[in-house]
């Protein structure tokens, strides 16, 4: 017959299982999101709107803390993916400096005044910033994007429009919107090869984003698990779907992440509207 010490920590033993079991299934969780949207990421589609749609429909992350989860948890994946692209597709040395270089000067700005800024503020921006990348998800998908040209480089006038355009683009990404799709159209309008937007949006966001996240960090507007849920989950998928991966239609997928998205920019819109249920 079990005395009253073996009875205690056995109870502690099956509440110790009960605990792990239930962080392990939050965590695959995270890690799950992290796969799926970097997966998609690495193809073009972004995993800033994506992020932020499964983060509403679940009720995972605070609203306050999404913009320095999505920055800080999808570094590492974005990391792989400009080592990947940088290498294997051309692209003019100095254009892509400058365009980089650019984008990390606009996030540091923009993250120094959206880490800052109070819940409903950051639901709104957040919102609208959805609202935007579903209508970029749907011209994508109706193929109204400027053509492009067949230029690998900038120079003179254009070149430093690009670099006020990325700037722009780096202070948005602090808000989460993603720089993909501005960043190809921009490519494409300044008359340069669509390809080569792949390097320079992805190199841009693997720079901006460690630098970003330092705002965030030090003001703790980020979600820990969550964060490094995304991470743990992106770096594999960035592999498979570049290494994998070679040709997959992905007209119906943008399709429904339109969807997808403009209902979560309408949540976040209404929940501005509403009394903080956070606190």
């Amino acid at each position: 017959m079990w005395d009253a010490k073996a009875i205690i920590l056995a109870l502690m033993l099956l509440l110790a299982a009960v605990f792990v079991a239930y962080w392990a299934r939050v965590s695959a969780q995270h890690a799950g999101i992290g796969f799926l949207t970097n997966f998609f990421d690495t193809l073009g589609i972004g995993s800033f709107a994506t992020t932020t749609t499964m983060y509403k429909m679940w009720e995972l992350v605070r609203d306050q803390h999404i913009p320095g989860t999505l920055n800080i948890g999808h570094a590492l994946p974005t990391v792989t993916q400009a080592l990947i692209y940088i290498t294997i597709i051309d692209v003019d040395i100095l254009t892509l400096v400058l365009l980089i270089l650019s984008a990390v000067g606009g996030s540091w700005i923009g993250a120094s005044i959206v880490a800052g800024l109070p819940r409903r503020a950051i639901q709104r921006g957040m919102g609208v910033a959805l609202v935007v990348a579903s209508v970029l998800m749907a011209l994508t998908a109706l193929n109204r994007f400027p053509g492009g040209g067949e230029a690998l480089a900038l120079s003179d006038g254009l070149l430093i429009a690009g670099c006020a355009i990325n700037f722009a683009l780096g202070a948005l990404m602090t808000l989460g919107i993603g720089l993909y799709a501005p960043c190809m159209i921009m490519v494409s309008l300044l008359g340069m090869n669509p390809v080569s937007a792949f390097p320079i949006m992805m190199g841009s966001c693997a720079f901006l984003m460690p630098v970003a996240s330092v705002q965030f960090i030090r003001r703790a507007k980020y979600d820990v698990p969550a964060a490094v849920g995304l991470a743990i989950g992106g770096v594999p998928a960035v592999l498979a779907a570049a290494f994998i991966v070679r040709s997959l239609s992905l007209n119906s997928i943008r399709w429904l992440v339109v969807v997808v998205v403009v209902y979560a920019a309408v949540s976040l819109l209404r929940a501005s509207g509403e009394e903080d249920q956070w606190a």
